[in-house]
């Protein structure tokens, strides 16, 4: 059964942040393999499957542009979180007004990119071609189970099953471009671990590896 799926992203702002910028948000120049992830189990989740994103095709030109954002300047303190707990009284929460904090940040705009990817199932008997239709089903009629986003909640994206051939994007003749050091996406069997690789753009196409193959690492 075949378990390749091609769904077309687009949004009006994307936000995937290098993980070297310790203070300002500074987006890479595309998806990521993770967040390309985060928006196929946005559509469709199961226990049972596991998706694993093959190809990137970038469709519309690379542009950023400067906002800033609030945020907290803080987290939440297990520890703390104990002793009130213990204490039956005391200050529990984060108060926004006391944590905020006002961020810039480097964003892409105006983004739109095809995501090919396949689903492996975990075990038990193969329902391959349930898993598939649900999905096609769901991703062509519009439907998630919660909205899907471009790295940050705010930014989030349309989405549309496709069929075919790629549509020829605004790099479809570019040649080669290195895109550097990239998010692959995080290794939750161990400690979390953020997992990277060597991102290639090759006439608007990136090649993404297995999970394990050696050209990903820590």
């Amino acid at each position: 059964m075949n378990t390749n799926i091609k769904l077309r992203v687009w949004g009006k702002y994307a936000l995937l942040t290098r993980p070297e910028m310790k203070v300002e948000r500074v987006s890479y120049d595309v998806i990521t393999p993770s967040a390309a992830r985060g928006v196929l189990e946005a559509i469709y989740w199961k226990p049972e499957i596991r998706w694993a994103i093959d190809r990137i095709h970038v469709l519309k030109p690379i542009h950023f542009t400067n906002v800033r954002r609030n945020e907290v300047g803080t987290k939440a303190s297990a520890a703390n979180a104990r002793k009130v707990m213990r204490a039956g009284n005391g200050r529990f929460g984060i108060y926004i007004e006391d944590e905020r904090q006002q961020r810039a940040a480097t964003i892409l705009r105006d983004v739109e990119y095809l995501i090919e990817a396949h689903f492996e199932v975990l075990g038990g008997r193969d329902s391959s071609p349930k898993h598939y239709e649900m999905f096609k089903r769901r991703a062509s009629k519009g439907q998630c189970f919660h909205r899907p986003y471009l790295g940050c909640r705010e930014f989030d994206c349309h989405f549309v099953w496709h069929e075919g051939d790629a549509p020829p994007g605004e790099y479809a003749d570019s040649g080669e471009r290195d895109l550097g050091i990239m998010l692959h996406d995080i290794d939750f069997d161990h400690d979390m671990t953020p997992r990277f690789f060597h991102a290639v753009m090759r006439n608007g196409v990136i090649d993404v590896p297995p999970f394990e193959s050696a050209k990903v690492y820590s």
